[in-house]
């Protein structure tokens, strides 16, 4: 796994666990629904902090607890 395919992952399940649809969380983020799905579909494979941290906003948490549980070691970046 890489860190695009985790962090899109971790959005997924936080989705889900707050019952927020992608459309929604675009909104909440203050990025465009296609900007997400990039993320989700693997498109960017390596997302700007930035953009997490609006993610991490829209989902009204930090981005370290966004990326606390993101479950990726260094080991695990690909290059």
């Amino acid at each position: 796994m890489n860190l695009g395919e985790a962090i899109a992952i971790r959005i997924e399940e936080l989705c889900k666990e707050r019952g927020i649809s992608i459309n929604r969380l675009a909104l909440l983020s203050g990025l465009t629904q296609s900007t997400v799905d990039s993320i989700l579909k693997g498109k960017s494979k390596n997302p700007q902090l930035a953009t997490l941290i609006r993610i991490s906003r829209g989902l009204d948490m930090t981005i370290s607890e966004f990326l606390n549980d993101v479950g990726i070691t260094d080991a695990d970046i690909e290059e």
